[in-house]
């Protein structure tokens, strides 16, 4: 089986490395232990991301990577932070970094420019490139985002550098990945989410039903229950996070922050808004602007109040261009570096800020809240608040940094009726901690191999198994178990294959369904088609339950249908099997987009646009025979459980009278964890395919035996079962239904069930 292991090994979820390996000698030692390690690392994987939080040096260690790489490297940089960059190079490093505004600047080393500048460079003449601040990606336009992953999507080496992102923040990493030619935004989210917009009601044949879906023009996603190992082990092969070097295992000497002090004022405004007698909350975005612009003077007059006669340093972080102007008039020796300042002034007049030069800078999130390092001040205040976090906990931490030696005294000047926004923004930085917390821990201990050990061991140790009178289960990977059974010891196989579908049932990669794309599918699949033809007797069948596959647009790229069958029939005749034919199981269109939310099945589509509107999914029966002549004959006639007339009615090729609702009870052995409810075959199809294709006393084999619906109907109707299952919670199920199944139908011991040898 070395061949199939692997194929599991290629199924496992990690960005390949394409840098190069170097010596802890080449990197400066002005760098920590912790750095110079973390820099190492991404020269290594060639294409990475470091999320490291604010004041751990990321700086550093992009320029050590830039020289390291030894190409030709361009560094993109939010306004005004591209020149500090330049400065820290020359004062901790001894390198020259030449700050460019277009190619021709450019001098064939390490250049470093401005995301707003990106247009005058030619991405050809750059061997390496690094995104500083890359969180900005999801706050740049959609048009500079795609030209950034566009115009470097040809370059060797990739990193990206921010802050740790916001781990619930699945759209920015997205775009991390897309940048960095990991996948594509579609694929991961493909892979490993799940859309989780809200639910809203909508009706079909008069009747009200809810479903996900949005009702606010956008998708939320969030991670598939069984994904999540998968997730961070695919994470950390390409990304690394943390808060304080010891999320690592290094020494925090050195990194320890300072005490922070928010400091809250609120101003009495007495607002009512137009119409009204009183304020009753505010009512959305453009709501809190006018009352900001309503109050700004009485919040003016407060941070005069408290900054005027402080010798301390202070920022002041302002919202509206009003806001920065009277500020700026406000206070004594305040300077003011506003959006309609070009990048030289700006860049100059926070330079000056951080020599201590002006006692006071006033100027907006956008322009100085990231990448700047303000730690020469200990003071700042925010003349309001918007509804963005991030804006929030970047600005803080340009003065709460690591090596900071002063505690940071952050004061909130809101006018009383914006109590809420900043209620919500302490909401979102709760949330935040923790998530991010947790996305440190999963990603260091998947790093040291945690969670691929722990995938592996649910599976891989030994088989369970599992018998009675006439049965055998068999807790394991089919591909594995087949092997064990005899040549041609199998009459009849019926079963249901798992349809590529990421994470949906269980987490590892020995899951058939656990493929990131039908060529992945089906080259696992094979394992399986091929042993079921060896241990099937000469001439006999297997029956294959399937059914066409939605295509979506986020996994497909279009809205539309798959032909899973075809591509079924494709597999087995390649594996030796004759196709045989087909019979096709009516299914309820209604039921159908109840139980999928298929829009193409609902009357609203019907009456909005026909044109995509489409039959409901049909189930089919695929049968396939062993090359051969079948040296026992099937007599369902003689054996008394067919007529003529029953034959016409099955030999039609089209069954319409079996009853969607006819399975066994499956409820129990859904997981938490899964997404989607089992779908076990109906027992009638079962019976029919049991029936015509083999006689009482054979042995029926199910490679996926899920909650064991056809050994239930073959010991229903006197044959022996074998089957196979992966799933814990479904194997136990599976158990339970055939002792039921014995217990009810089990006659007399005609056919030696107790010695089942296979």
């Amino acid at each position: 089986m070395s061949d199939y292991h692997a194929l599991l090994e290629t199924k496992v979820r990690r960005a390949t490395s394409t840098g190069r390996n170097i010596s802890p000698e080449d990197i400066n030692p002005i760098l920590f232990p912790f750095q110079r390690d973390l820099t190492a690392w991404a020269v290594q994987k060639g294409r990475a991301a470091i999320f490291a939080d604010t004041g751990l040096g990321k700086t550093l260690m992009q320029i050590e990577w830039a020289r390291l790489m030894d190409e030709p490297t361009l560094i993109i940089a939010p306004l005004s932070v591209a020149r500090q960059t330049v400065r820290e190079a020359k004062n901790k490093l001894g390198l020259d970094i030449q700050y460019a505004r277009s190619q021709t600047e450019s001098n064939g080393g390490i250049t470093i420019t401005n995301y707003e500048m990106i247009d005058k460079f030619d991405p050809r003449q750059f061997g390496a490139v690094v995104l500083d601040e890359s969180s900005i990606l999801k706050s740049l336009a959609g048009k500079t985002k795609r030209k950034l992953i566009t115009m470097f999507h040809q370059t060797p080496y990739r990193l990206c550098c921010t802050a740790t992102p916001a781990p619930n923040d699945y759209i920015e990493l997205g775009n991390h990945v897309e940048f960095l030619g990991i996948c594509t935004q579609a694929e991961m989210l493909a892979m490993f989410f799940i859309n989780a917009n809200k639910e809203h009601t909508y009706h079909i044949g008069g009747k009200q039903f809810r479903r996900k879906g949005s009702n606010k023009g956008g998708q939320e996603w969030r991670l598939k229950n069984h994904a999540e190992n998968a997730f961070f082990d695919w994470l950390a092969s390409w990304a690394v996070a943390l808060v304080k070097p010891s999320d690592l295992g290094y020494s925090d000497n050195g990194f320890d922050l300072p005490p922070l002090r928010i400091h809250t004022h609120y101003i009495s405004s007495n607002y009512a808004p137009p119409g009204q007698l009183f304020f009753t909350g505010i009512k959305g975005i453009g709501d809190a602007s006018k009352i900001r612009a309503l109050t700004v003077k009485d919040r003016v007059d407060k941070l005069a109040e408290i900054v005027n006669g402080d010798d301390s340093q202070w920022v002041i972080w302002c919202g509206l261009n009003k806001e920065s102007s009277l500020a700026t008039q406000a206070l004594q020796g305040a300077i003011q570096a506003a959006g309609k300042d070009d990048a030289e002034y700006k860049a100059k007049t926070f330079e000056k800020f951080q020599d201590g030069e002006h006692q006071i800078l006033v100027t907006k999130p956008r322009i100085g809240g990231f990448g700047m390092n303000f730690q020469n001040a200990h003071k700042m205040a925010f003349l309001g608040l918007n509804y963005s976090w991030e804006q929030y906990y970047q600005c803080i931490r340009r003065e709460w940094r690591y090596l900071q030696e002063c505690p940071v005294d952050v004061h909130i000047i809101m006018s009383d009726v914006e109590a809420k926004i900043y209620g919500d923004i302490q909401r979102k930085d709760a949330m935040a901690k923790r998530l991010r917390s947790s996305l440190v821990a999963k990603m260091r201990e998947c790093r040291n191999g945690g969670y691929k050990s722990m995938s592996e061991q649910q599976y891989h140790h030994g088989n369970v198994i599992k018998q009675g009178h006439g049965w055998k289960a068999i807790r394991g990977d089919s591909c594995e178990v087949l092997t064990e059974l005899d040549d041609e010891s199998i009459d009849l196989s019926v079963y249901s294959p798992p349809f590529a579908d990421l994470y949906t049932y269980t987490d590892t990669e020995r899951d058939l369904g656990n493929s990131r794309n039908w060529e992945e599918f089906f080259a696992h699949y094979a394992y399986i088609i091929r042993e079921t033809l060896r241990v099937t007797k000469t001439g006999r069948i297997t029956a294959v339950h399937t059914s066409d596959i939605p295509a979506m647009d986020q996994k497909d790229g279009y809205i539309g249908s798959r032909d899973f069958p075809g591509a079924v029939i494709k597999a087995y005749e390649q594996e030796g099997w004759i196709f045989k034919g087909r019979a096709f199981v009516q299914k309820n269109p209604q039921a159908q987009a109840i139980r999928t939310h298929a829009q193409a099945l609902l009357f609203v589509q019907l009456n909005k646009d026909s044109i995509k509107s489409r039959p409901a999914l049909v189930d089919q029966i695929l049968i396939f025979a062993k090359p051969g002549d079948n040296t026992i004959p099937v007599t369902p006639v003689q054996n008394g459980e067919m007529d003529n007339d029953l034959w016409v009615l099955w030999a039609n090729g089209i069954w319409t009278d079996i009853s969607e609702s006819d399975t066994l009870q499956y409820s129990h052995a859904r997981d938490s964890g899964d997404e989607k409810h089992i779908c076990p075959l109906q027992l009638a199809t079962i019976e029919r395919c049991i029936k015509l294709w083999s006689n009482p006393g054979e042995v029926v084999l199910s490679p996926f035996m899920g909650i064991g619906s056809e050994g239930y109907q073959a010991i229903k109707f006197g044959r022996q079962f074998v089957g196979i299952e992966l799933k814990d919670s479904y194997f136990a199920e599976s158990v339970k239904n055939l002792q039921a199944a014995v217990a009810q139908f089990s006659g007399p011991d005609l056919f030696g069930w107790a010695n089942l040898t296979v």
